[in-house]
């Protein structure tokens, strides 16, 4: 069982980059994004920062729970490959009778989706030892992370530290959003893998107190074998919060300037955030 969301330390991830994209039904020539990181996405992430091979046993890691905070849900882009056009007959896609591809049917088109612009924070619980091992590991990675894809590295620091309380510091850390003009209130979308009751304060009548699944989602890997990849379902927990807008600082310097204050002021591990 994953262990509570309210667990004594966690650590605080920023997941941001010009281009993300987290898997959840890929198949042969659609590979999609789920419109949030995903369990095996951030599990795959940490498996490269220790330096797993894909057939190494994850069970420490699929023990982990994991929130995401959407500061900045992005835009889909949709990106066309081509694949196998061109070459030669001997060099182009083996079709599943073992056969090669000729003529018209060569190239095949490959249709990848992404989130573009788009900027979330998360939260990671587990066993406190497990957490200082994966902190150490995220801090010098034997594998370059990446956010889904390898041609998707992070900018800025991905590591914020290895916190007290952390759900708090989600609900209350810089939100990576230009403050409104026109409003006092932001709302966040909020998805977990256990309940999101005692995430903020109580709900408002006729909002969700995020306690019952919204939905379910095929993200929880077995295994990253190549040959032998498995995922099993889990409930997907889902609460939007109104928060202050005054939360939002902006982009850019602006916003890394307001995230190293917060982490300075509020939290024991300022330090962790990389140069």
């Amino acid at each position: 069982m994953s262990p509570d969301a309210t667990a004594a330390r966690g650590l605080l991830l920023r997941l941001a980059a010009p281009l993300q994209s987290w898997g959840e039904i890929s198949e042969f020539n659609e590979r999609d994004t789920a419109p949030f990181p995903t369990r095996s996405g951030v599990i795959g992430l940490l498996a490269a920062a220790l330096g797993r091979k894909r057939g190494d046993d994850i069970s420490d890691l699929t023990a982990l729970s994991l929130t995401v905070r959407a500061d900045r849900p992005g835009t889909i882009l949709r990106d066309l490959h081509t694949v196998g056009g061109g070459l030669p007959a001997s060099r182009t896609v083996t079709t599943a009778e073992g056969k090669k591809r000729s003529g018209a049917t060569a190239t095949l088109l490959s249709h990848r989706y992404y989130l573009t612009d788009a900027a979330f924070t998360a939260v990671i619980t587990a066993e406190s030892g497990l957490l200082d091992e994966w902190a150490q590991a995220l801090q010098n990675p034997y594998w370059p992370p990446y956010l889904g894809r390898r041609s998707c590295p992070p900018e800025g620091p991905l590591l914020l530290g290895l916190v007290d309380d952390p759900l708090h510091h989600l609900v209350n850390l810089p939100i990576a959003r230009r403050t409104p003009t026109d409003d006092t209130t932001v709302d966040l979308v909020f998805h977990g893998d256990q309940p999101l009751d005692r995430l903020g304060e109580h709900p408002q009548p006729g909002e969700s107190s995020g306690h019952t699944p919204a939905g379910e989602v095929t993200d929880d890997p077995l295994t990253f074998h190549p040959r032998r990849r498995a995922y099993r379902s889990r409930p997907r927990y889902q609460r939007t919060l109104t928060l202050p807008a005054d939360h939002c600082k902006g982009l850019g310097a602006n916003y890394l300037t307001a995230l190293a204050d917060y982490l300075g002021r509020h939290t024991t591990r300022p330090e962790s955030i990389p140069a």
